[in-house]
């Protein structure tokens, strides 16, 4: 039986990703590792610190001491970390946005992203930027901060959250092919934002699994 090893900055994915697991890797040993004080560390500084890297690298390291044949880090706000931790380890260690911003500069011109935090917008535009010079693919990035909305998520009012993040992908659908949203526990709005907005909505859970998937039969090869 493989071990996947999951990453969580905060509590909000832990329960949905499993979810997703059981329906695309049922016969994985998933092991879950959350410290919620790294994405309120980032917050707070506005940024990865170096102290937050250590952390996470230290969590990688654990993963492989259980054994992890792939580890999945689930936070977008703390994923460019992969860019220098992976040389440091066998282990592939997996964005679980990576195959979502591959999909989205594979098939689109112009990319809406939705976020709720400038910590998480920023590196998912960086990604996108990334993949498109990867591919040799020109597009154009279209910013949608919704404030306020993950204020209103941790204060109690779920409603407020979900709206504001509504109105922000109405306005990009304006001026976009796809929307993406930068936050995997966006994801179960994922069909709403599509039938408010007529535009495909991508999201990152499933598609995460997804290569951790392929990274695991590639590993029967």
């Amino acid at each position: 039986m493989p071990t996947v090893v999951a990453i969580y900055t905060g509590q909000g994915l832990a329960e949905p990703l499993q979810k997703v697991f059981k329906e695309q890797l049922p016969d994985c040993r998933l092991v879950n590792i959350i410290d919620d004080s790294l994405i309120a560390d980032v917050i707070r500084e506005g940024k990865v610190t170096p102290a937050v890297a250590r952390r996470l690298v230290q969590y990688y390291q654990t993963g492989t001491e259980i054994g992890a044949d792939v580890i999945l880090n689930t936070c977008s706000s703390v994923s460019e970390v992969v860019d220098t931790a992976q040389n440091l380890f066998n282990v592939p260690i997996i964005k679980i946005d990576e195959l979502m911003a591959q999909e989205a500069v594979s098939n689109y011109q112009t990319i809406g992203v939705v976020a709720t935090l400038p910590t998480t917008l920023e590196p998912t535009v960086r990604l996108l930027q990334s993949q498109a010079a990867r591919l040799g693919k020109q597009v154009t990035i279209v910013k949608g901060l919704a404030e306020g909305a993950y204020q209103a998520l941790v204060s109690g009012t779920p409603e407020e959250h979900d709206q504001r993040i509504l109105d922000v992908a109405r306005r990009l659908a304006q001026e976009v092919d796809v929307i993406v949203l930068a936050q995997g526990s966006m994801a179960r709005m994922e069909k709403t934002l599509h039938d408010a907005t007529g535009k495909p909505v991508l999201s990152s859970p499933a598609r995460g699994v997804l290569a951790v998937k392929s990274a695991l039969e590639a590993q029967k090869v």
